[in-house]
């Protein structure tokens, strides 16, 4: 989002919730003898299989495999083993799924072990099922959008006709998670009751009912839908925020909770109720969801205690594959992506904030190795500095620090080289478990209109043109629709429409940009960056 605006006893903290949170006491034999070559449901969605390769067989008590199914938030062997089979090279295990059940394993890691001196012994490291998209209750198609326009709507516009003159084909929209839990009052709009896994859940019909105007309004016009869920402070429901952010720091949004049992199940709720309801377009379909925003900043939009990159990105994995398995069991087309700023490498203390390319990395070894999943990338490219909207002309300050260049190390990503987040995830390592690029969707970037609104209207077409020309970008998503006082205030009067509704001259060009009256808009831009053709400035990829 815009940018407006530890100690020895954290790293005690971060040891006990880390390591003891579970009641059990990790116990691995060093190395891991055993690989994890499968961890699936199985076609008849009821069932699972794991399969292990060993090249030399461990020492054991007595000649058997076991298979475990720990929670998430499990420190080591917790639980009774789950299936037993005799040791050999390659091995295969069964069991129940138990979906909707109290002790469903749809969330589970996967660990095999041996019977050594009497205790058990981990001898494969954790895998998770990576495909939870088998049992969804919905297969809807994904809307198809027009092109990749996208705009952050004015919700009190949506009546007006406005979102079809402009032609909106994709917009984001966020959803506090608290806001949408417990009872309400208002009998026009009854607590919405749920069950999952065995237990009740309260969603406040009020609040679900203004999403579902929203939503159902956005998918009748055919615009392809994110939404973005974001974990607020409520102290109602301290379960949702992780226990090392529960120090009284103060930030926009904080770390979701998968370090115990209470968080795994509500955002498990959440996540299946949510995914469910918007998966088709009575109500109105959500075809992605980012979990939690610009996690790059931990202390701005993802508070949790300082740790290092690391610990921090297996914290927060843990969460996303909790609400990735939540929204994939109910919506199999449903994508689910991650959050970066545009700082991309500026070697940043990782106990503070944390790199783009170090946290996609991290990130992408983190899941990779606890059981591949597809999920994709939604950066936010703003120009450097935010209220300089001629981001391809920075001012003389800023150009003697090259902040921005078409190299892999560029310090940060905005339109004008964003082939370097797509070149990065083309990388081998970084490829899908599909064998796809990961999408990426560039779900908030804006341009003030300070420097005027010709620059305005030229800077959206130039980014505009950019991620069109990059196959692996899927939606180019522009803040906003309206300006809002306190961002003008800050010299960021970033909306097609002034306060009072009045067009700047940014909606036209917003407007036509991806019609055939397009050619118009494009070449009255280009003197203003100082081309003579497009290819002289847009990296193709």
């Amino acid at each position: 989002m815009k940018k407006r605006f530890l100690t020895f006893l954290s790293v005690l903290m971060l040891a006990f919730v880390l390591g003891t949170i579970s009641g059990g006491i990790q116990v691995s034999a060093a190395g891991y003898a055993s690989t994890i070559t499968l961890c699936g449901i199985n076609n008849d969605t009821t069932s699972i299989t794991v399969n292990a390769d060993t090249a030399v067989l461990p020492k054991s008590d007595d000649g058997m495999f076991y298979l475990f199914a720990e929670p998430t938030f499990s420190g080591g062997l917790t639980t009774a083993y789950l299936a037993a089979t005799p040791m050999a090279t390659s091995v295969s295990f069964t069991a129940d799924l138990k979906k909707t059940q109290s002790d469903s394993r749809l969330y589970s890691k996967f660990i095999v072990a041996v019977l050594s001196g009497g205790q058990y012994v981990a001898v494969s490291e954790a895998k998770y099922l990576t495909n939870p998209e088998a049992v969804a209750t919905s297969t809807t198609a994904r809307v198809v959008p027009g092109s990749k326009k996208g705009l952050m709507i004015d919700p009190a516009k949506l009546g007006t006709g406005e979102l079809e003159d402009l032609g909106v084909k994709q917009t984001a929209y966020n959803i506090n998670v608290s806001y949408i839990l417990g009872p309400t009052s208002n009998s026009a709009y009854p607590t919405i009751d749920y069950t999952y896994n065995g237990k009740n859940y309260q969603f406040n019909g009020l609040r679900i009912a203004e999403y579902d105007g929203i939503f159902k309004a956005l998918s009748s016009k055919g615009i392809s839908i994110t939404a973005i869920l974001l974990n607020n402070y409520d102290p109602s429901y301290l379960q949702l925020i992780h226990p090392l952010a529960r120090d009284g720091f103060v930030c926009s949004y904080y770390m979701f909770n998968a370090a115990d049992q209470s968080g795994v199940e509500l955002m498990a709720a959440v996540g299946s109720f949510l995914s469910q309801r918007y998966s088709n377009k009575g109500v109105g379909q959500v075809d992605n969801w980012i979990i939690g925003n610009e996690i790059t900043a931990r202390t701005q939009w993802n508070y949790i205690s300082a740790m290092k990159l690391d610990a921090y990105v297996e914290e927060y994995a843990k969460a996303f594959r909790v609400f990735y398995t939540a929204i994939k069991s109910e919506n199999a087309n449903a994508n689910i992506y991650l959050s970066i700023d545009q700082q991309w490498d500026r070697n940043r203390k990782q106990t503070e904030n944390y790199d783009g390319r170090d946290l996609l990395t991290s990130f992408n070894a983190n899941i990779s190795s606890k059981g591949n999943i597809d999920w994709g990338v939604a950066c936010h490219p703003y120009g450097v500095p935010l209220t300089w909207a001629k981001f391809w002309d920075v001012p003389a300050n800023y150009a003697k620090m090259k902040l921005v260049s078409h190299s892999v190390s560029s310090k940060f990503l905005t339109m004008q080289n964003i082939e370097v987040l797509t070149d990065f995830l083309v990388a081998p390592a970084m490829i899908s478990p599909t064998g796809q690029v990961r999408s990426v969707i560039c779900t908030e970037v804006g341009y003030t209109d300070a420097q005027g609104q010709d620059i305005q209207a030229v800077a959206f077409t130039y980014g505009y043109l950019q991620a069109a020309y990059n196959q692996y970008i899927d939606a180019f998503i522009i803040s906003s629709e309206t300006d809002h006082e306190a961002e003008i205030a800050q010299g960021l009067a970033m909306g097609l429409t002034k306060t009072d509704g009045s067009h700047k001259l940014i909606y036209d060009f917003y407007k036509y940009i991806d019609t055939p009256n397009s050619t118009y808009y494009t070449e009255l831009a280009k003197p203003y960056v100082g081309i003579t053709d497009w290819t002289q400035v847009l990296t193709a990829r």
